[in-house]
């Protein structure tokens, strides 16, 4: 969001005549003068009305993982990033270039599950329903803004320290439709909780969200993980104390990650670049030298899932150089009890599907 009083009063009319288009392709939605294509098997979407940094990825990823036992589950993504065009299945042996970061990223941690990315959510269907026959159920990723499908269960996820209720149309804020369009969920999950929770925080934002009566609302949070060698995801090291640790990002916010790390006793050196962001093997080697002049000896890189996948072309350059990259999984957390009843959710949704 911006932060310049100056800069967003400038930034407002752009802000407004967004705001406007917005508002009349919602209701030409509404009037039925545009139209959403139901499927004859369950939809998932999971989405924002941000620009990202809710923390769609981990979600998803317990979606597949609570799911894939039961049913043959798959994912549908933009894309976003990638540098083909139109449907592509994507295969683990494929580049972020090729699939996009987060869709190479589920296929590499979940084999066995379609997944498929594609610009027209709505032809992305119909060729996976005809390629993987038998499907169960089709997650949408950041799909709550693409209506040409209308998805049985919409969730929509917002940040705790950055709800959508807070924030403002861009480029004066983050938001991609005004916060009404909240209306449309059927389920919101607060991500991101502090670590510190307590019910009287839980109450204080239902207050705020105001839910819709047909609403449900869950509040979950990341749970980090021991990290693993980059080169051997079999090694995994504890973070420990006292080192030089360079942290490598180009994610869309990267705060909840440091307040985790900030409970370790090191010293971080921050490098990041915009979201989805395909590194240059000139950057790579500005990295290694910024590495290379820390001073400790018990240093290293830090970095995300994400980015892991986008750094793979540069893997030998790095290991060439004896470079220690390590990278941090995560994995969702929900709070207070939500977990079994939003899994309880999701299946009474999917026995209850009817086309």
């Amino acid at each position: 969001m911006v932060r310049n009083w100056l800069l967003k009063i400038l930034l407002l009319p752009f802000a407004l005549l967004y705001g406007l288009g917005v508002a009349l392709r919602d209701l030409s939605y509404r009037l039925g003068l545009l139209k959403s294509v139901e499927f004859n098997v369950p939809v998932i979407s999971i989405g924002n009305i941000s620009i990202g940094g809710t923390g769609k990825t981990p979600h998803i990823e317990y979606l597949i993982t609570s799911l894939r036992e039961h049913i043959k589950v798959a994912t549908l993504s933009r894309g976003y990033g990638r540098k083909t065009k139109g449907y592509l299945a994507v295969d683990p042996r494929m580049s972020a270039e090729k699939a996009g970061d987060e869709p190479l990223q589920f296929k590499r941690k979940y084999p066995d599950i379609p997944v498929v990315v594609a610009e027209s959510r709505t032809f992305g269907i119909v060729q996976m329903l005809q390629q993987f026959p038998g499907l169960q159920c089709i997650l949408l990723d950041d799909a709550f803004q693409h209506r040409s499908v209308q998805p049985g269960l919409n969730i929509l996820l917002t940040s705790y320290n950055e709800p959508y209720f807070r924030d403002f149309l861009l480029p004066v804020g983050r938001l991609r439709e005004w916060p009404a369009g909240a209306r449309r969920a059927d389920a919101i999950i607060v991500t991101k909780c502090p670590h510190d929770w307590n019910r009287s925080e839980r109450e204080a934002m239902l207050k705020k969200l105001k839910p819709e009566k047909h609403q449900r609302v869950f509040f979950s949070r990341f749970k980090y993980h021991y990290p693993y060698s980059i080169f051997d995801p079999q090694h995994r090291v504890e973070i420990g104390q006292n080192r030089d640790i360079l942290i490598l990002s180009a994610i869309a916010n990267t705060n909840y990650m440091m307040e985790f790390l900030e409970h370790f006793d090191n010293t971080y050196h921050e490098l990041s670049f915009t979201d989805h962001h395909l590194f240059t093997a000139n950057e790579i080697s500005q990295i290694v030298q910024k590495f290379e002049h820390l001073p400790s000896e018990q240093k290293m890189i830090l970095t995300t899932e994400k980015d892991a996948v986008r750094l793979e072309p540069h893997l030998r350059y790095f290991y060439e150089k004896k470079i220690p990259i390590f990278v941090l999984p995560v994995s969702v957390e929900f709070l207070d009890g939500d977990r079994e009843k939003f899994d309880a959710y999701v299946q009474e949704f999917l026995l209850n599907f009817t086309v």
